[in-house]
């Protein structure tokens, strides 16, 4: 029987219009009940996350933010990775050549030189304000304070974020980890953090087997978890390549596919 599941939030938990289904919290409640570990995890900061914790009864759960740079239980952090200043910087400066909005994440903190609509729509799945300032005065505080960004979230076109990800890749592959969870979105983490090295942390933290797991998710940061779970889910709306990864292909986020692929594999016959 699997005893772990990873879920992704946007595309995947959530419906387009940001609600959860009645079934899928059902079926989460059921997990809960025959003691599974459920784990959402998700390109979102953790203050993006909570609301959604609460609505979905997961309090106590480990949570994998920020693409796995920061996993935490009750908001305690157990493991977190930062990108290296100095390199943060070279990118930034960079990125100054492009039509781009950069936001970078540093755990409960975000900041941006500027408000836009991407800085607002991504206002709108938090409740922590946006810190709006210079990016010398951003640098100066992580100096300050020897700290830096868990993720740096680069918004753009898509053919615009394609040239910016294989420049980036060539540069710092060996150092980042560099991926899209949608076509105009490119999130940078250090190495050590992705949504597949999130699942290993926490499986081997629980004791749990990688053939006892399923992962489900929809986007190109979902693929490397998906592909190394025991039970590899895609969401129907997800990309043909994050498709070919899985194991098993459910429904849309908006046709209830998280709750379709984890009654079909978990046997939770007592559900309504």
């Amino acid at each position: 029987m699997y005893k772990a599941v990873f879920i992704d939030i946007d595309g995947t938990l959530i419906k387009s219009d940001h609600s959860i289904s009645p079934r899928t919290i059902h079926v989460i409640k059921r997990l809960k009940e025959n003691k599974i570990l459920i784990v959402l995890v998700s390109a979102r900061p953790l203050h993006g996350i909570i609301p959604i914790v609460e609505e979905t009864g997961l309090a106590g759960f480990p949570v994998a933010s920020l693409n796995g740079a920061c996993i935490s239980i009750d908001n305690t952090m157990i493991f977190e990775s930062k990108i290296d200043v100095a390199v943060t910087e070279k990118i930034h400066e960079y990125v100054q050549t492009f039509d781009t909005t950069v936001i970078y994440y540093e755990q409960a903190k975000w900041f941006a030189e500027l408000k836009n609509f991407h800085t607002g729509f991504e206002q709108g799945i938090t409740a922590t304000p946006l810190i709006v300032e210079s990016f010398d005065r951003i640098l100066q505080g992580w100096e300050k304070e020897n700290s830096s960004p868990n993720k740096i979230l680069i918004i753009s076109n898509e053919s615009m974020i394609t040239e910016i990800q294989n420049n980036l890749r060539r540069l710092y592959n060996d150092r980042l980890n560099i991926q899209t969870s949608k076509p105009t979105y490119l999130e940078i983490m250090d190495r050590k953090a992705s949504k597949l090295r999130a699942l290993e942390f926490i499986i081997d933290r629980y004791n749990i087997k990688q053939e006892d797991t399923i992962a489900i998710g929809d986007n190109f940061n979902d693929k490397e978890m998906i592909a190394f779970a025991g039970m590899g889910i895609a969401m129907e709306n997800a990309p043909d390549e994050v498709k070919n990864a899985a194991d098993y292909l459910t429904d849309t986020n908006d046709n209830d596919g998280v709750s379709k692929a984890l009654t079909r594999f978990i046997d939770l016959r007592s559900i309504r």
